[in-house]
Parts: structure tokens; C-alpha cells; sequence
């Protein structure tokens, strides 16, 4: 059976705790992405962020997104999978946490991330319909 390994996008773009949210929201433009990891200062996986956590937590908030950091806004509650997880380890995490996307750890290193995307071109249609049914139950 395939693994996080096989199904995700490497290597995972990532933010800093002390980015800009300027510089967040042009990375995630850049990458055509809605979220990305946030490491800290020793290239730990702290938190996710995402566009809408730009806009909602500061810019509708009337913060400068060139003083705010990503850690005012970034969910310190990461939800990972092991490069070694099997593909139903993946779909279960994905599920279970109603997530599109889960960041990709090799021991405490970020390999990669894998999106419902990811999930889509790799697994069966039935496989694919199960995970967006149980992400979209929210």
C-alpha cells in the first residue's frame, strides 16, 4: 500500500513564526496554496496557516500585515503524519480531523505535505470520495 511518502508534494513550503503577514500571503499566492506550515526558530513544525487566518484573526482586525507575524495568527494545533504512514493512516487523519492538508514529518524534519489533491491523483475514486465526505462534514 502506498505511504504519506508516495502521496505527498515535497519538499513543503513552509513559514516562519516571525514572517510578515505580508510575506505569508505572498508566499501562499506564489505557491497557489490557502495554507502552509510555520516552523520556529529550530525548524519545528509549531502551527499552520492559512489565507483565511491572514484575513480574519488581522487584516478584518485592522492589524498592518507588514507589522503582524505569522505566529499572531497561526493554529498552534498541527495535525501530522509520518512519511512511513500507510495511505489509510493519511485518509484517517484527514478525516477524523476534518483537514485538506497535513504536513509530512520525517522524525520531527518536514518532508512534505500531503492535500486532498494529493489524495485525489494517487488514490481510488471511491478512496477520494470517502476522505472529501468526511472533510466536508464540518
Amino acid at each position: 500500500m502506498a505511504t504519506a511518502r508516495d502521496l505527498m508534494t515535497s519538499p513543503a513550503e513552509f513559514l516562519q513564526e516571525s514572517d510578515s503577514l505580508t510575506v505569508a500571503a505572498q508566499a501562499l499566492k506564489t505557491s497557489n496554496v490557502g495554507s502552509m506550515p510555520v516552523k520556529d526558530d529550530n525548524g519545528k513544525v509549531v502551527g499552520v496557516v492559512t489565507d483565511r487566518d491572514i484575513v480574519v484573526k488581522s487584516v478584518a482586525e485592522g492589524a498592518n500585515p507588514d507589522d503582524a507575524r505569522v505566529a499572531d495568527v497561526a493554529s498552534s494545533t498541527v495535525v501530522t503524519v509520518s512519511a512511513d504512514d500507510d495511505a489509510q493512516a493519511v485518509m484517517q487523519a484527514l478525516s477524523d480531523n476534518q483537514v485538506r492538508r497535513l504536513p509530512v514529518l520525517d522524525g520531527e524534519e518536514l518532508v512534505g505535505v500531503i492535500s486532498q489533491a494529493d489524495v485525489a491523483r494517487e488514490l481510488s475514486a471511491e478512496q477520494t470520495g470517502d476522505v472529501v465526505r468526511a472533510i466536508s462534514q464540518g
